[in-house]
């Protein structure tokens, strides 16, 4: 079982909360998380894109980082962990995206790998002119197939004359070519964002659950596609982690962070905007409340806790790896890295 950071390249990084760290993005942040992710011995950390956040008491993701460049100045002071940054589609042409991995492939030393976001929230990109229209929708994962076929058109030949539906190439070259492996990642959970992986990529993104027969669905899913594809593709599960001393104190973070939910913030990302969150009903705050971790499964509790669980959660799940976020990063991955990774059992063939 191999463990990642998803590290805080937005402010307040995955709760939507009143009442956990907050913090805005910077360079030393994520250098500091980094830099003790690869002394722990975790094995990659990734940076999302993000280009429009949602508002509320929190400003909650309205400041973030740039992730091809953050992913540059990180392979720079670092000299083991895998980076991945990730790329939206439309906003970037495959021959620059291309070139930029290239670069930061030649910073790191071969560390380089990148995160396919294919777009799917039309407000991001509709703010600077770039959605394609609705057809989009149906469209997105041909789209980027495309883009792919490109880079590593780019990647192992130098030169690209690619002609499809959506993308052209002329001649286009990119040289040199990267020294390393250059790995494609993606987050799709659909049936069709699964088979683009399985054909494309060599890891998935799998949204967490405490509930291991809905992860073990989810990973079955994705090697059926990658047997149909007739390639080896890992799954990563995403979890949140909130650890304490005792069960009792990490459980007490937890509802903290509940109870200090960002309502405004919610009602936004959920698509209800326009949601009195003032006014709204008991239960309508307890499932805004639920929302305040994304959808992102929780594992919480003393350190023992977390490792038993996790654990559990490895042999049950099918995954290749685990990609971790934290309510302090910098104090969760030194907590994970010293107290909780000694204990796993699903590390002792890694160590």
């Amino acid at each position: 079982m191999e463990f990642g950071v998803f590290i805080p390249i937005g402010n307040n990084g995955w709760m939507i909360s009143k009442n956990s760290p907050q913090y805005m993005p910077s360079f030393e942040l994520n250098k500091e998380v980094v830099l003790k992710a690869e002394e722990h011995g975790f094995e990659f950390v990734l940076s999302m894109v993000k280009l429009r956040g949602f508002g509320g008491e929190t400003e909650f993701w309205d400041h973030n980082l740039e992730s091809f460049t953050l992913m540059s100045g990180l392979a720079a002071v670092t000299s083991k962990i895998q980076l991945y940054a990730s790329v939206a589609t439309l906003t970037l042409n495959p021959a620059i995206a291309a070139r930029m991995a290239v670069t930061i492939d030649d910073i790191s030393g071969g560390r380089f790998g990148i995160n396919l976001v294919s777009g799917w929230n039309k407000s991001e990109y509709e703010q600077m002119g770039v959605w394609p229209g609705d057809q989009y929708f149906d469209e997105r994962y041909d789209y980027t197939t495309e883009y792919v076929q490109v880079m590593k058109d780019l990647w192992t030949k130098g030169v690209s004359d690619y002609k499809g539906d959506h993308i052209q190439m002329d001649d286009c070259r990119c040289l040199p070519m990267p020294k390393g492996d250059i790995k494609l990642v993606s987050a799709g959970q659909s049936q069709r964002g699964m088979q683009f992986t399985a054909e494309h990529c060599d890891y998935n993104f799998i949204i967490g659950d405490t509930d291991t027969e809905v992860v073990g669905a989810a990973t079955t899913q994705l090697a059926t596609e990658a047997a149909k594809a007739e390639r080896d593709v890992g799954s990563y599960v995403l979890y949140t982690v909130i650890m304490g001393e005792t069960d009792e104190e990490a459980e007490a973070k937890l509802q903290s962070y509940r109870d200090g939910a960002d309502l405004d913030a919610i009602a936004f990302m959920t698509g209800q905007a326009d949601l009195d969150t003032k006014g709204a009903t008991t239960t309508r705050i307890t499932e805004l409340q639920g929302a305040a971790f994304l959808g992102i499964g929780l594992v919480v509790g003393s350190y023992e806790t977390v490792a038993a669980q996790i654990d559990k959660l490895a042999e049950e799940s099918g995954a290749s790896g685990m990609m971790l976020v934290f309510d302090d990063f910098v104090k969760g991955v030194d907590d994970f890295g010293e107290k909780v990774m000694p204990m796993l059992k699903c590390r002792e063939s890694v160590e």
